[in-house]
């Protein structure tokens, strides 16, 4: 169940809605009215398929609708939670249908603050805040610092929907990664050839980040090594920005230690650089009129998933159970062919494999997961849905080991 309150944020609860959705979840709204000055509800009927509720009067439906509403929610999310709103359910309100939607949940129920950063720091909602804490049946999910409607900065702004979700997750998922340290590598390495230019790839980062988030919520501890991207830090998941590969190496290397067993998953799904400028400019390099365009010459960077997994090797494969990717062109067949050399010769627990022309820059892709036991590929879906078969595949490993 989504509710929302009578927040300038009301717009997010929108991609909220659609986040959700687009992770299997069914969603059904509850708005305020005061949450219709700001968002219409065709607009969310539009996007969940359901009826937007309203009101806990409604005549057509039999019964206690705020009770039917609890009995099948498995998780209330309040996105955006307004002071007003925050007070009410610390004071067990039950006068509109949200309200007594909260009192009755039965599963967890989840608030994102959203409010000027003065009403956030107010006495008076720091003391609902700390009521809500206390009793222990409504979890706050932020706010966050940044920008509010006003334009003035400070604590108040609600967290991105991404986190909302990731929070969901987390209340919600299996925790059968509780107790584990899993350690996400993702996006590109950018390699300076003067202070203004870089040899790159395309990558993204979307799937480390969904393989990221997705460890969080089924209860890891999770650190996250991510080249440069844009991609907004899933919710309690530590964040680690490198630039080159030297630095994703030695981000890798603090958190793993000597022998590869200080986290119990590793998961390489960056896509680093193989080659760097041998000699990088200070300066920004020219170009002349009529001059030969100057050459670069390379060098090669260090195979960091080989430089693991022999790692590992060494102590009989103990430590971390390592997953690498395998970012190729060409067709099915030679995927296959090339993720199985990388898991032989890397000497890694599993290898995910995909094509470059179905993954760089898509929600969705398609890959093969190659084991010592042979290759499935997985029919196209989106990267939070392969993030978790990849999990499962890679906990089974740990849990055989």
């Amino acid at each position: 169940m989504l509710g929302i309150t009578g927040s300038v944020a009301a717009y997010k609860a929108v991609e909220v809605a659609r986040l959700l959705l687009k992770a299997g979840a069914r969603v059904e709204a509850v708005m305020t009215r005061s949450a219709e000055r700001f968002l219409g509800p065709v607009t969310l009927s539009g996007i969940t398929g359901r009826p937007v509720l309203r009101d806990m009067w409604d005549p057509s439906t039999p019964g206690e609708l705020h009770v039917a509403l609890a009995d099948r929610a498995d998780c209330v999310l309040v996105a955006p939670c307004t002071a007003d709103a925050l007070a009410r359910f610390a004071a067990g309100r039950a006068d509109d249908l949200l309200t007594a939607l909260v009192l009755s949940a039965r599963g967890p129920v989840l608030a994102a603050p959203a409010m000027h950063p003065r009403m956030w720091g107010h006495p008076a909602t720091r003391r609902s805040a700390r009521t809500l804490a206390e009793d222990g049946r409504v979890t706050l999910v932020g706010p966050a610092f940044g920008e509010v409607a006003s334009g003035d900065v400070g604590q108040g702004r609600m967290v991105e929907p991404a986190a909302l979700v990731a929070a969901v997750g987390a209340a919600l998922g299996p925790r059968d990664l509780a107790g584990m340290k899993v350690l996400v590598t993702a996006g590109p390495t950018h390699e300076a050839l003067d202070p203004v230019r870089f040899l790159g790839n395309r990558s993204s980062g979307k799937m480390g980040f969904a393989v990221a988030q997705a460890a969080r919520a089924r209860g890891a501890e999770v650190v996250l090594v991510a080249g440069p991207v844009a991609e907004p830090t899933p919710a309690g998941v530590r964040r680690v920005d490198v630039t080159t590969a030297l630095e994703l190496g030695a981000a890798i290397d603090a958190e793993v230690g000597p022998d590869v067993d200080g986290v119990d998953l590793l998961v390489m799904a960056a896509a680093v650089a193989d080659f760097r400028p041998a000699n990088p400019s200070d300066r920004k390099i020219k170009k002349a009129a009529g001059a030969t365009p100057p050459s670069v010459e390379l060098a090669q960077n260090p195979d960091l998933l080989a430089g693991l997994g022999a790692r590992r090797a060494a102590r009989g494969h103990a430590g971390a159970v390592l997953v690498g990717f395998a970012l190729e062109t060409g067709e099915d067949p030679e995927i296959v062919a090339y993720g199985e050399r990388k898991l032989r010769d890397k000497g890694v627990d599993l290898v995910v494999a995909n094509r470059a022309d179905e993954a760089l820059g898509r929600g969705t892709n398609r890959v093969a997961l190659i084991g010592r036991d042979g290759a499935t590929w997985l029919p196209e879906a989106t990267k939070q849905a392969l993030a978790e078969r990849i999990l499962d595949r890679a906990l089974a490993l740990s849990r055989a080991r």
